[in-house]
C-alpha cells in the first residue's frame, strides 16, 4: 500500500531535489503526485511499498538536520556581510510601505481586542 512520505507543498525547489536525489541514490523507489490545475490534489513524494519507509525516513530526517545548520551558517554569513537588511535599513527603503504595514497591524490588533475590552467595561 503507498505511504506519504513527504509533502511538496511549500517546499523549495533546491530542497525537493534533493530529496528525490537522496532518495534515488539509495533505491528507494518513490513516486510523486502534484496538486493539479486546481491545486485540490496535493504535491507529495510517496513510497510504494511501505517496507523502506522506516530508512527512507531517517534518510530524511538527517538531511534535514544537515539543512537546517547549513541555512543557518548561510543566515549567519549573510549577517556578518551586512547584505540582512535592518529594521530602519527597511524603513529607509521603502517608508510609506513601511508606515501602511504598522497602521495596518496596529487596525487588525485593535479589532481584535476591542470586543474583550468593551466586555470588562461591561462586566
Amino acid at each position: 500500500m503507498a505511504r506519504l512520505l513527504f509533502k511538496l507543498s511549500n517546499v523549495p525547489d533546491d530542497e525537493a531535489e534533493d530529496i528525490r536525489a537522496l532518495l534515488s541514490n539509495h533505491d528507494i523507489h518513490f513516486y510523486e503526485t502534484n496538486a493539479g490545475f486546481f491545486r485540490v490534489g496535493l504535491d507529495a513524494i510517496w513510497l510504494a511499498d511501505g517496507a523502506q519507509e522506516e530508512t527512507a525516513r531517517e534518510l530524511i530526517r538527517s538531511y534535514q538536520a544537515e539543512r537546517v545548520i547549513r541555512q543557518q551558517e548561510n543566515y549567519a554569513q549573510l549577517v556578518e556581510a551586512g547584505q540582512i537588511p535592518s529594521v530602519w535599513q527597511r524603513f529607509c527603503a521603502q517608508p510609506i510601505r513601511f508606515i501602511a504595514l504598522v497602521v495596518a497591524i496596529i487596525f487588525v490588533a485593535s479589532l481584535t481586542v476591542v470586543p474583550f475590552v468593551m466586555l470588562l467595561r461591561n462586566a
